[in-house]
């Protein structure tokens, strides 16, 4: 494909950067209009000629750009060997008389990007050396010239010299003060909790206590700006000192967990979760801006960053809203914008960051830019720096998306508040990923518990030397006579007050849960009396026909589509306009379309979705002269909603927590990440477990997100069989029993059989009041399987999803057996008792529900075989996976309990394995067969 290649010149010769494909699938068809096209002044005419003329000082001065942070004072710990760098040596450049005058027009901007350039300036060496120094090796250092932009390293290189030049550094007396009063209440609170709670673990803030000042300038400078709402994504570190004493979370709510308390009302019946996981969703007033900003910190589970793909989907969520109710001026990221916050090791050894920061940039999932600080303080649980990566600094991952790096030491608070300004100044320009590495220390271990000289006793023997980053900071204010001994007193005298006043009240606290507003507030809780849990969901015939119809028209005079696909289409209008033998793809179609009329917003998400895996879908059809996309539900459905179709990069992890992010902002949007193959979902199980099967109850978080896993053995070898339902199913929370009280089910786990199905099934996600997840174990031979179709009479009014579906027999005396399966080898089973003429005396009865477990619809299938002598299920899947270690204690009460028979469920199927299907060819078909042939064994 031709790429489009940039090329520009760095001190060492020609530099050529690709940037990517001129053909993408661009966002503004799904809500989002184009994005701003920022440009940054270049050289003229005169620079360039200076620049030629002078070009000793212009390797110089790149060499600063380029290498200063190799020698910055970045460590407070001094741990980091900060050697001599040639590079920064005029003498290097054969410049050796610091006396010397240079023009330095277009060599260093002295002035800010507004102003005008072309004026010549001329400094001695001296004077060019010392700025150099003030700009790039002090405790900021800027790693920017890696960027394959000209115009991104341009804009640094600006921003940097030109406000150092102008002296706009200088904080005011009353930014000082606020500073010093969130370093003191931090280590206030952290001095509190250790006193009261000495056997906590707290992960306190303790060495990197100007995080909080980072995140309050950043919150302040985003406001300022126009941005309304912030998804903070964060893991443990320093989690309880930002919810405290930054987001406003209550200190009485805070001991009341603290003390063993849930944070919910007993009434919920929930879990809740520890109290490093607990969250805070504030609106903060700055000065200067008109408006609140809100700051929503997500839930995180203990998988350090598994939060961040879910952050970035919430928040592409939230700015999907705002976009279409905005003025036309409005873009991507001018209202929203995600800040994420790790921890070195992690951010450096947890591949969800790659993962994530691959989506940064590509259509349908990038979110504006987002500001990651790196809460970095070399150390993760007992392993060093020098075990835990192999680069040099924990954030050089993001150089794979060429994202800047502003490295800050944690000691100069200042300097750190400094830091996010420019980091958010250029995410606000580029709308583009930046790094800052904010570089502090631990002053305990891991934890509070933990003793971290075990293991690391010189950098902890450094530690216990030193002073406080506050108390440094005291130093300074009082040095510069902003405060005195007694005003700094007094800042850490009223908070501990404080403290002790909100412990005291302990006693008396309820906990109270959030009103669900915006969309939510039409939500219902799922336990409650007011749930619809299978409402109808069947739609007008005619509406289905004229939805099928434009799921497959082309209105685009000229516009191209594959010779083949021209089958497919006429195909679909065929079957449509008879109103038998529709397919899966069809089926889909209808129930994508319909929701869409009906206002909800449908994103599909995985690898290969416009198409289909199986190359059965075809939402989209693809111009073979110009390659350009046509989406005809979009095109040609009369409504607002959006089909978005999202072919992702090759990720589960991170795709599947972005499209859960989304499934927490909207519940008016049907979220559906689609695996290749049912197993592909491996990679993303962090999610499965910490997110999708337990939000709900550690939370209260619903969520609508749909997994579509395509699942059956077809001789397809071990990886690309089995959905693991098993690995699912033990997963829900379900009853064991029919006499249980009915508990609120964590997530539906289903396994349908026919189109109808399936569509009842996607239309019932949006027609609950409330939400829940959906897995589905979603077909591959069945696609094309001419026996597994549907009617629009099974899709019309009065329809809604089955759970169980019966064997149509209509004389049940003559059942002998009754076989209960799954899956598409009823299909298969269906076939062979045909040939064996044995229709009348074995009966099928087909779980299309497993979680929760039919017990009602199984009771009254079951009721009708009142002459059966056997009761089997069986199924492909080995005996140790697959559904039937689930299945078999509950069937086995409900035929003792609900029954009152004495039968209990036989197996049939194949025997126990370590895989979950044969890579071989001929064994699978004997495997196969055997099982075919055991459903029918003794008859």
């Amino acid at each position: 494909m031709l790429r489009h290649v940039n090329i520009s010149r760095s001190p060492s010769g020609l530099i050529w950067r690709t940037l990517g494909p001129l053909r993408s699938y661009h966002d503004e068809s799904f809500g989002f209009r184009k994005p701003r096209t920022f440009t940054h002044p270049d050289y003229n005419e005169k620079q360039l000629q200076n620049r030629v003329e002078n070009a000793p000082l212009l390797q110089y001065v790149e060499a600063f750009r380029t290498f200063g942070h190799a020698a910055a004072k970045i460590d407070p710990l001094e741990l980091l060997r900060r050697e001599r760098v040639p590079a920064l040596d005029p003498a290097r450049y054969n410049l050796t008389d610091l006396s010397k005058e240079y023009n330095v027009n277009g060599i260093i901007w002295t002035k800010p990007v507004e102003s005008n350039q072309d004026q010549d300036e001329w400094w001695t060496l001296s004077k060019i050396t010392q700025h150099l120094h003030a700009t790039y090796v002090g405790g900021l250092a800027y790693e920017f010239n890696h960027s394959s932009s000209h115009a991104e390293a341009l804009w640094f290189a600006h921003y940097l010299e030109s406000r150092k030049c102008d002296d706009q550094c200088e904080l005011p007396p009353e930014r000082k003060k606020r500073i010093h009063d969130l370093l003191a209440r931090s280590e206030s609170f952290d001095h509190f909790m250790q006193a009261k709670f000495p056997n906590l673990k707290r992960y306190g803030l303790e060495g990197g206590e100007s995080l909080l000042p980072a995140l309050d300038t950043l919150f302040s400078v985003a406001a300022q700006t126009g941005i309304r709402n912030i998804v903070l994504g964060s893991a443990h570190r320093g989690r309880l000192n930002i919810l405290t004493e930054l987001l406003e979370y209550s200190h009485t709510a805070l001991f009341h967990k603290i003390k063993g308390n849930c944070e919910f009302p007993a009434n919920l019946e929930v879990s809740g979760d520890a109290v490093s996981h607990l969250v805070a969703s504030p609106c903060l007033h700055y000065e200067g801006s008109s408006e609140p900003i809100k700051v929503s910190l997500l839930p995180n589970p203990s998988h350090l960053e598994a939060v961040n793909p879910v952050a970035l989907g919430k928040t592409r969520a939230k700015q999907y809203s705002l976009l279409r109710t905005s003025p036309e001026d409005c873009k991507l990221g001018d209202r929203v914008m995600c800040v994420q916050l790790h921890g070195d090791a992690s951010f450096a050894g947890q591949g969800v960051i790659m993962e994530s920061l691959g989506l940064s940039n590509l259509p349908h999932y990038t979110t504006g830019g987002t500001v990651h600080i790196v809460v970095n303080n070399s150390i993760g649980y007992t392993t060093p720096a020098a075990g835990a990566r192999s680069s040099l600094y924990s954030s050089d991952i993001g150089k794979m998306i060429n994202a800047p790096v502003l490295h800050v030491n944690g000691d100069h608070s200042e300097d750190v508040a400094r830091a996010v300004e420019a980091a958010f100044a250029y995410r606000n320009h580029f709308r583009k990923d930046v790094i800052v590495d904010l570089i502090v220390y631990r002053r305990w271990g891991h934890n509070e518990l933990d003793e971290p000289a075990f293991t690391q006793p010189l950098m902890y023997s450094k530690i216990r030397s030193r002073r406080s980053v506050p108390e440094l900071y005291e130093d300074q204010l009082v040095a510069d006579n902003i405060m005195t001994v007694e005003e700094i007193a007094e800042v850490r005298k009223v908070h501990r007050a404080l403290l002790e006043e909100k412990l005291a009240a302990v006693p008396s606290f309820q906990p109270t849960v959030p009103t669900p507003n915006g969309l939510w507030s039409t939500m219902v809780w799922p336990a409650s009396e007011k749930a619809e849990k299978n409402p109808e969901t069947g739609v007008n015939e005619q509406t289905l026909r004229d939805v099928g119809k434009a799921s497959v028209t082309i209105s685009s005079e000229g516009f191209e589509i594959h010779p083949r696909l021209k089958r497919h289409v006429n195909a679909r209008l065929e079957k449509i306009e008879a109103g038998s033998g529709l397919d899966w793809a069809t089926a889909e179609a209808m129930a994508f379309g319909s929701l869409m009329l009906e206002g909800y917003d449908v994103r599909i998400s995985g690898q290969d979705v416009g198409r289909g895996t199986f190359s059965q879908r075809h939402a989209m059809f693809v111009s073979q002269q110009d390659e350009s996309v046509i989406v005809p539900l979009n095109t040609e459905l009369q409504c607002d909603a959006k089909l978005e179709l999202a072919n992702s990069s090759l990720s589960e992890f991170a795709v599947m927590g972005f499209e859960y992010g989304i499934s927490w902002e909207r519940p008016t949007i049907l979220p559906i990440w689609e695996a290749q193959f049912g197993d592909f979902f491996n990679g993303a199980q962090v999610i499965i477990d910490t997110f999708i099967s337990s939000a709900e109850t550690k939370w209260l978080r619903q969520s609508g997100i749909v997994l579509l896993l395509p699942h059956g053995l077809d001789g397809a070898g071990p990886e690309h069989s089995s959905s693991r339902l098993e690995r699912m199913l033990q997963l829900s929370n379900d009853r064991y029993s029919p006499n249980q009280e009915e508990p609120n089910i964590n997530m539906h786990i289903t396994f349908p059989t026919t189109p109808a199905q399936y569509f009842h099934l996607l239309r019932r996600q949006m027609k609950r009041n409330y939400r829940k997840p959906l897995v589905a174990a979603s077909p591959k031979g069945l696609l094309r399987l001419p026996a597994a179709i549907s009617s629009l009479e099974e899709m019309a009014p009065n329809t809604r999803f089955r759970p169980v579906l019966d064997d149509p027999i209509a004389d049940t005396s003559k059942v002998d057996r009754v076989v209960l399966l799954t899956g598409k080898l009823y299909y298969d089973l269906v076939k062979e008792r045909q040939i064996r003429n044995l229709s009348d005396r074995v009966a099928f009865v087909r779980l299309e529900e497993l979680s929760p477990f039919p017990f009602d619809e199984l009771h009254a299938a079951l009721k009708r075989y009142t002459k059966a002598r056997q009761i089997l299920w069986v199924q492909e899947e080995p005996k140790n996976q697959g559904a039937f270690t689930y299945i078999e204690p509950r069937v086995n009460n409900l035929l003792a309990e609900g029954l009152k028979t004495k039968f209990r469920i036989g197996y049939r199927g194949r025997d126990e394995d370590a895989v979950p299907a044969t890579g071989t060819g001929v064994v699978y078909k004997a495997q196969q067969e055997k099982v075919l042939k055991s459903a029918f064994e003794g008859l």
